[in-house]
Parts: C-alpha cells; structure tokens; sequence
C-alpha cells in the first residue's frame, strides 16, 4: 500500500514537473479575475446602505431595504427592466439559430478553400466595435445623407428616419447584433461538428439516407449538447444587454423602447451618483438571471441532459 502511495507522490511530483509553465501562463488570468471580479464583491453592501462618500462603503448607515423599495417604485426602472427582457427575448428567438443554421450550411460546403473564405469574412464583423458600426449604421440610414434615403429619393420615395422609426429602430438593433456575432458564434458549432464520426455518415450513406436524414438523424444529435449549454448561458443573460449599442442607437423617439437597464444605471450612477440605488439595480439584475439560468438548466435536464451526462461519467469510471 505505500509502495503505491509513493508511486501516485512520484507521479504527482513529475506532472507538476513537467506543466509547471502552463500553470503558470494561467496565473494573469486567475489574478484578473481575483481582482476586478470577486474582490469588488464586498460593494454589495451598498444596496442595503444610505451611501455617504465622506464615510465611505462601511461607515455608510445601514438601512436594510429601503433602497428596494425605491427601486421597485421608479416607473423608469420598470420600464427599463420590460425593455431589456423584451429585447433579449427577441435576440435570444430571432438569433440564437441562425448560427446553428450557419455552422450546418458552412458544413455541407466541400469545397475547402472556398469554406475558409466564407469563415474569415463571417468572423471580421465580432471584431468591429460598436462605435464604428453605430457610424456605419448612421451613414446608411441617415435621412439626408443616408445611402438607403439617397436609393428611396432615386427610386421617386419617401425618405425615411430610420433610428427615429419604432419598428425599424428594432429591426436595425436585432439586425446588427445578428449580422455581427453570427459568424463568430457558429465556431463553437463548427468545433462540435467536428468530433461527430464520420463513419456515422458513411454508415447512413450506405442505408441510403440522404443529405437531409443525415442532418436529422446525425449532426443535430451530434452537437444537441452543444446547443442546450449555450441556450442556457444565453438564457441566464437574458436581463443583461451591453451599454454600448442601446446607448447608441437609443434617442427620444424611441426610448420607450429603447431605454434598458444598462443604460439605466449608467445615468442613475455615472450621471446621478446614486450608487445605492444602481447597486441595488444590479444585484436584482444579478438574482433575475441565476434564477433564469438555474431554471433553464433544470429544463435542459428534464429534456435528458442528465441522463445522457450521468452515463458519460459512469462510462469515465
């Protein structure tokens, strides 16, 4: 028996040995995360304080929650709050299978060279920040100076205000996200078509099956594990939405719809300084989604996920 155990110590000693520099390339990551995620922690405090800046985070009196209280009597934060939900709803329905949708039709494309290129022009628009594409958006749909107004005016049209136009201030919002990230999400998809057997397909070919029957019986099972974590991390942000592009595209016109949550703090505590309340905001913004994501990973489990993960480790053992 202690032979045993000074083997395992051996072993031990030379796997550490061995990756000592990957562990060590790992260091900036846990340090950052160590930082600027789980020490900032300690200021959730805040939202069950009346925040004086003389007296800093523990000196503030403490006043339970009463800070809630006002929260959940703005109508502006209510509506900030339908407005996210809204929005991410409809990104999470319109765009979350196109990219499943692209990564299957990149699959079927044989021709390799061909692929590559179709790949590297999906992936360029994930590195555009919002900025840029805010002013690409402008140049397009400007009322005067827009190339879409300037093809209407030739066409012997109406000009249109487009960011100032409700049902097309939504298409512009849900239409850029999608033409931005699609490519760049399909590359987990296309990570977990790889590791689907091909002899799967040669399997089926020889039954007779077709392209289609493949597709059914084949590659969707193959990566329905794939989809089923990445909706359920889709689902558990779906009360968190970026600044930058509704801070963009938001205006007068249509802030009814506009105005999120993101944006929401930025003027409660950037603008205002109000920092027990825009914490508070976002600590229930923080519950809403573990909530959201613990519910959808119990639906995901209900579906079979469970069963399928329980015989993968009874396998592993």
């Amino acid at each position: 028996m202690f032979g045993f155990r000074g083997k395992n110590r051996v072993k031990n000693d030379n796997y550490w040995r061995e990756n000592y520099d990957l562990y060590v390339m790992l260091l900036p990551a846990l340090a950052f995360y160590f930082i600027f995620r789980y020490v900032p922690i300690y200021g959730i405090v805040l939202a069950f304080k009346d925040y004086k800046f003389n007296l800093g985070i523990m000196g503030s009196p403490w006043i339970g929650l009463e800070v809630f209280n006002d929260v959940f009597r703005s109508r502006m934060f209510w509506q900030a709050f339908r407005n996210t939900l809204w929005l991410n709803l409809l990104s999470l329905v319109v765009g979350f299978p196109l990219p499943i949708i692209f990564a299957l039709v990149l699959n079927e494309i044989r021709i390799t060279g061909y692929k590559r290129v179709i790949q590297s022009i999906s992936y360029l628009p994930h590195f555009i920040s919002w900025v840029i594409l805010y002013g690409i958006i402008l140049a397009l749909t400007a009322r005067n100076t827009g190339v879409f107004n300037s093809m209407l005016i030739s066409l012997g049209r109406d000009q249109v205000n487009f960011l100032f136009h409700r049902g097309w201030w939504l298409t512009i919002f849900i239409g850029s996200s999608i033409w931005k990230e699609t490519g760049w999400q399909a590359i987990l998809y296309m990570s977990a078509l790889t590791a689907i057997d091909p002899g799967l397909y040669e399997a089926v070919a020889i039954d007779g099956a077709g392209r289609w029957k493949s597709l059914v019986h084949i590659t969707l099972p193959g990566i329905k594990g794939t989809i089923i974590i990445l909706l359920i991390l889709n689902v558990g942000r779906i009360m968190t939405i970026g600044f930058e592009k509704p801070f963009l595209l938001n205006n007068a016109s249509v802030n009814d719809i506009g105005s999120v949550l993101s944006v929401y703090i930025f003027i409660m505590g950037i603008q205002r300084a109000q920092y027990s309340f825009t914490t508070a905001v976002g600590l229930f913004q923080s519950v809403i989604n573990f909530a959201l994501l613990i519910g959808a990973d119990r639906i995901a489990k209900a579906f079979g996920e469970e069963g399928l993960f329980a015989r993968k480790e009874k396998n592993a053992k």
